[in-house]
């Protein structure tokens, strides 16, 4: 039997304990594809879970990555709608077709072995075939696995974003930047934060950005988006730090808006925690706790995105080898990049 190249943590204190391994390749079982990984789009999730900080189960020795791109090259038995040679995005959540995530389970690069790997076998109602005529790279469309579907579920998975509204951005980070790309691209009035002036420089003239926030020199960065707004506050709120900025996000929203709290960046110490039931109620507001997003949700990115040809950012990529992925975690973790960081195989 062929083998491939796989990495995995040993232990979990730092991305420099990654090690690669031979292994046997992966064949297709019943009713599951056999995919050929091209690119593989890092996360936060990846840092906090190879430094033992990630709040959720992990398995011994895991295969870490849970955001890949690649093409079928064998369909197991049982399997419709699938053919070799087919170019693939595999969704996070193995067992999720539609609706919520029920918990963490059956998440790549966490409870499951995850696709820093060549090949991968999953199930064919985890995958999704991307367009034929898109250009999109391999790296652009596995930058669409994770932070796609959540940026997707955030304006989508409830109320639609429809054209006009307003949508606020925290940070310059993959789900926000990929967020600012479909915002812009449904008719939205889009907003921004950064602690730098040169982030912001950058993704307004890249990416067209309606307003930008200097959150460091504008610490009341709620105060400034009411007057961007008129004071009728954001329709839509991405959250990516979490208990840390959520009073402002509160304050910054409009009444009946929603805000979709994505990350932990930013905890709160617990003597600084918002009273946040009673600025809830106060603003009317729908807080929703965003766990990535189905296959189904993936599946409306990727169609949304292909129709578009939208160019989903992707800084720098790195070839995929065990001192490269290390180095590339490594660069993710400095907060350095606007957009994603990919791994090319």
């Amino acid at each position: 039997m062929s083998s491939q190249t796989v990495l995995r943590h040993t232990t979990r204190t730092t991305w420099d304990n990654l090690v690669s391994v031979q292994e046997p390749t992966p064949t297709a079982g019943k009713h599951e594809v056999l995919v050929k990984v091209r690119s593989v789009a890092l996360n936060f999730r990846d840092i906090a879970i190879s430094v033992g900080k990630y709040p959720f189960p992990v398995k011994e020795d895991v295969v870490p990555g849970s955001d890949a791109a690649g093409d079928i090259v064998c369909v197991g038995e049982g399997v419709a709608g699938f053919a070799e040679g087919d170019k693939v995005v595999v969704a996070f959540d193995l067992a999720t077709a539609y609706g919520p995530i029920k918990g963490w389970g059956s998440g790549l690069g966490g409870p499951v072995d995850g696709v820093l790997r060549e090949y991968i076998a999953v199930p064919a109602q985890a995958v999704v075939r991307v367009p034929e005529a898109s250009t999109l790279s391999y790296a652009q469309w596995a930058s669409v696995v994770c932070t796609g579907a959540t940026a997707w579920n955030a304006l989508y998975g409830n109320l639609p974003l429809r054209p006009g509204q307003s949508v606020l951005f925290l940070g310059t980070g993959g789900v926000s930047i990929t967020g600012l790309v479909l915002a812009k691209a449904a008719g939205a009035t889009t907003i921004i934060t950064s602690s730098s002036d040169e982030k912001l420089a950058h993704v307004k003239a890249k990416y067209g950005v309606d307003h930008t926030i200097n959150y460091k020199t504008t610490p009341n960065w709620a105060a400034e988006m009411n007057k961007i707004t008129g004071g009728n506050g954001v329709n839509y709120i991405l959250e990516t730090c979490g208990s840390g900025t959520i009073k402002q996000s509160l304050e910054a929203i409009a009444y009946g808006g929603i805000i979709s709290v994505i990350g932990f960046l930013s905890p709160a110490a617990q003597e600084e925690m918002p009273d946040v039931a009673g600025l809830v109620i106060g603003k009317g507001a729908v807080v929703r706790g965003i766990m990535i997003g189905s296959k189904q949700l993936l599946e409306e990115a990727v169609q949304f995105i292909g129709a578009r040809d939208l160019a989903i950012p992707v800084e720098k990529t790195f070839a995929f080898g065990r001192d490269q992925v290390v180095e590339a975690l490594g660069y993710l973790a400095s907060g350095q990049h606007v957009g994603k960081v990919c791994i090319d195989f």
